[in-house]
């Protein structure tokens, strides 16, 4: 590494998403061929808001940035500085991925070697769990002038190369860095500056092959790491062997957090029905048992799409099939001795042949009343229940990056997903809108064991 030209990069942000938020401070050590050339760094005006975590983690106001120069008017003298140079900085993706976010909003193409100190700490120093810049800090003794600040991290991570050379065998810490700058495995038909684009940030993913044909849809907190597991190390086996060679283009959506990511999957899954996903639970095609004891004799077999979802406390089991439904019901008459021919499940008059085999205890023969039997059986189908909607109507459910203050509101009614919104006027107006929610397997499973883990913490809105 000491024997090329090298930049120590480290940049501050209005925030975690290079496709959304901006660049607030650069700062830069040059360092050729092993010697410190010179240092440089700048203030940039993002034209935007730095919200106010932000400015309390780096002391970067947006009174500071007013008026500092913009990344556009700084873009060519950076270009001159960073073009053909081996850039390394802490997290080394997250700063990437920002400049490259930033020369493209500007209409400048940017690509660069780049070497993550995170990534090559954990290289050299395995039998050490932490590898953020504070630990670096104390592990090797050294100073820094400015935490949280662009070119006092950036010295530190100079300092840091330094540390380790002195440290280790230099063929050691050489070997090191070159396994570490080797290309990244991407599919041979996936363009390498898409791959680059990735965000880590949460969201969803498509892999399309030939004609745009979808392939695999997937979701992830981090985006970019999820992505890349298909193609490297030991993922590459059997279903991503084969998707490592049909894809042809790959893109994505992020959100704002794990619940968006949730949902938008399953709903991506749905429309597009790729071939390497797992067999979709088409709501078309889905059934469930309602039964009200007093009114209905027996379990009655409705589509989802006929379901009253008013009344879901009389709802139990959603299956694939009319076949799966009946299959489930006999193992229920089975294991709590009712009766087939009260269920529906065998024709004829008079004892049922279950109770000549003594496993019906005798609706049919007198020997038990059918109010009885009746509760049994509603006892019985308790673990089919589909849980009552806990709210008094629609609600939202409100998630919020700490970082930036950006929020989505997903519209939820019934255990059924109605959209999100990014604004309150979006959410006001959604709120009015009447249509009938469509009641999904998939979603309602995303649902329940989402708002179980977030009982108290999650910020509901009621549109009732």
């Amino acid at each position: 590494m000491l024997e090329q030209d090298v930049v120590f990069l480290d940049l501050e942000t209005t925030g975690a998403s290079a496709s959304h938020d901006r660049i607030t401070e650069i700062g830069m050590v040059e360092v050729a061929r092993g010697r410190q050339a010179r240092e440089w760094s700048s203030l940039v005006n993002p034209e935007t808001r730095i919200p106010p975590a932000i400015e309390a983690l780096t002391g970067i106001t947006n009174e500071m940035v007013r008026e500092a120069p913009t990344f556009e008017s700084l873009s060519r003298e950076l270009l001159e500085r960073l073009e053909g140079k081996l850039i390394v900085a802490h997290n080394a993706r997250f700063d990437y991925g920002f400049l490259r976010n930033e020369f493209r909003r500007v209409g400048r193409r940017y690509q660069s070697r780049v070497l993550c100190t995170v990534r090559l700490s954990r290289r050299l120093y395995p039998e050490h769990h932490r590898h953020n810049l504070d630990t670096l800090i104390e592990r090797h003794g050294l100073a820094c002038s400015g935490r949280h600040r662009a070119l006092g991290d950036a010295r530190v991570l100079w300092d840091f190369v330094q540390k380790v050379y002195g440290e280790r065998d230099r063929a050691e810490v050489d070997r090191a860095v070159a396994e570490l700058l080797r290309a990244q495995a991407v599919p041979p038909n996936l363009a390498a500056e898409v791959v680059d684009d990735l965000p880590e940030s949460p969201g969803v993913y498509v892999f399309y092959g030939e004609s745009d044909l979808p392939l695999y849809v997937g979701k992830s907190v981090n985006l970019r790491s999820r992505v890349l597991s298909h193609f490297t190390g030991d993922a590459r086996l059997g279903k991503d062997m084969r998707l490592s060679q049909q894809v042809r283009r790959l893109e994505w959506i992020e959100t704002v957090g794990e619940l968006g990511a949730l949902i938008q999957e399953a709903q991506l899954v749905k429309k597009l029905t790729p071939v390497h996903n797992r067999r979709l639970l088409r709501s078309a095609d889905l059934c469930a048992y309602r039964f009200r004891p007093g009114d209905d004799t027996r379990p009655v077999l409705v589509s989802v799409r006929e379901m009253d979802l008013g009344e879901l406390e009389h709802v139990f089991g959603v299956f694939r099939s009319k076949r799966d439904a009946v299959n489930t019901l006999r193992g229920i008459a089975e294991g709590h001795g009712l009766c087939p021919r009260r269920l529906g499940l065998e024709s004829g008059n008079g004892p049922c042949f279950s109770h000549q085999l003594k496993k019906c205890r005798g609706v049919c023969a007198g020997k038990e009343s059918e109010e009885r039997h009746d509760l049994r059986l509603q006892a019985a189908l308790t673990a089919l229940r589909i849980r009552s909607w806990p709210f008094r109507g629609r609600i939202g459910v409100r998630e919020t990056d700490p970082w930036t203050g950006r929020s989505e509101v997903h519209l939820l009614d019934r255990w059924c997903y109605l959209g999100t919104v990014r604004s309150d006027n979006e959410l006001f107006d959604a709120a009015e809108v009447g249509n009938r929610p469509a009641f999904d397997l998939d979603t309602y499973k995303i649902l329940t064991r989402w708002l179980e883990r977030h009982r108290g913490k999650a910020e509901l809105i009621d549109l009732a």
